[in-house]
């Protein structure tokens, strides 16, 4: 069994409003549903958690915030189960429109250290597309309580590449997301996933040139307000990098728990089922796979390479006592430049991070 400290992934499926373009693992809140789901999660913990440190925990959704005071009680009860080591992340997912001071302090007095909140836009037009309701106002309000409240490590997420669009608007959004001093920011280009609002509507993306072009812009306009470009979508202040989600990008192994969630544990990698029902009844509910040593180098390059820093190449040689260079064909990629080689960090050309999955194939 490997002994490191692992990362805890908790799902927690539960909306009280379904975002148009969300694919992730959700149902619409029902108070009956919350307790028999948490005695679930509880079991579930109990039955495979082994008693490692743990150094990070996520709690994402769905909207963990939807749930009432008490569930949310219950919920940090399970928690308590998991040993956490002293210098922990412990982040929490919420709905903009659920911040409150009560829900704030039951979250600081169990622990939570990091906040991540869903706004995505404050362009009027797109909420109506996205089923999202809040002005800038609403936002700077509840991020002045979350600071007030003690928690001064916080996550914003945007998204953006709607058909309707301009860079213009791109650029306001980003404006009004910077005045709301976040610590971190997740940007997230629109994809058209199956099984959501937009695609059956059949929604169109805005044009890949112009895509290209705000994505081109984020990077440029964040560097500049001093955030580090540390992974493909993700920015932040020094120091506040998410700390959980580097577990994933550094091909550590972490638990997830709950309907959907996935894991990375004793080389086994894990997917709960999506069918809330047969969670819920105990059922044979995750599917797994037992991972070659193959399938690890090839996951250590898939997840690495979305880091801006690349793979260590003497990492590599240490945890896999073989050189990247033998197993995998980089001479040609550092001939056209696809790959750059500094300091020993092996990395995608900045220049070329847009085209990334491009350049995984020819390696993969």
């Amino acid at each position: 069994m490997n002994l490191e400290n692992k990362g805890v992934y908790i799902h927690i499926p539960f909306c009280k409003s379904i975002c148009s373009y969300c694919d992730f693992c959700k149902v619409l809140y029902k108070t009956e549903w919350v307790k028999p789901y948490l005695k679930k999660l509880n079991n579930e913990i109990k039955d495979i958690y082994m008693g490692e440190d743990i150094d990070t925990i996520y709690i994402g959704g769905g909207s963990p915030s939807s749930l009432s005071i008490e569930e949310l009680k219950i919920l940090f009860k399970i928690i308590e189960r998991l040993n956490l080591v002293d210098n922990y992340e412990f982040t929490f997912e919420c709905n903009l429109n659920d911040i409150n001071e009560e829900m704030l302090r039951i979250l600081k007095e169990n622990g939570v250290n990091r906040l991540s909140v869903g706004i995505e836009t404050f362009n009027s037009n797109i909420q109506k597309i996205i089923n999202r309701e809040h002005t800038f106002e609403d936002a700077l309000n509840k991020m002045n309580l979350c600071r007030n409240m003690g928690f001064n490590n916080i996550n914003v997420d945007l998204i953006y590449g709607f058909k309707e669009q301009t860079l213009k608007d791109l650029k306001k959004d980003l404006k009004l997301f910077l005045k709301l001093k976040p610590n971190h920011i997740s940007t997230y280009s629109l994809i058209l996933e199956d099984d959501t609002i937009l695609k059956y509507r059949k929604y169109e993306n805005c044009s890949e040139d112009l895509d290209y072009q705000m994505y081109s812009y984020i990077c440029k306009k964040l560097k500049k307000e001093k955030f580090i470009h540390y992974e493909v979508s993700n920015f932040a202040i020094k120091g506040y990098e998410s700390r959980h989600n580097l577990k994933y990008w550094n091909n550590e192994e972490y638990y997830g728990f709950g309907l959907g969630a996935s894991g990375y544990v004793d080389e086994v990698r894990y997917t709960n089922t999506k069918s809330l029902k047969q969670y819920i009844e105990n059922e044979e509910y995750s599917q797994k796979e037992l991972l070659t040593i193959n399938d690890i180098r090839d996951n250590e390059l898939m997840l690495g390479f979305r880091k801006i820093n690349g793979i260590n190449v003497k990492e590599f040689y240490k945890k896999y006592n073989v050189k990247i260079e033998d197993v995998y064909p980089i001479a040609p990629l550092l001939k056209s430049k696809d790959l750059i080689l500094k300091n020993d960090n092996l990395m995608i050309n900045p220049q070329k991070i847009y085209i990334m999955n491009e350049i995984l194939i020819k390696l993969i």
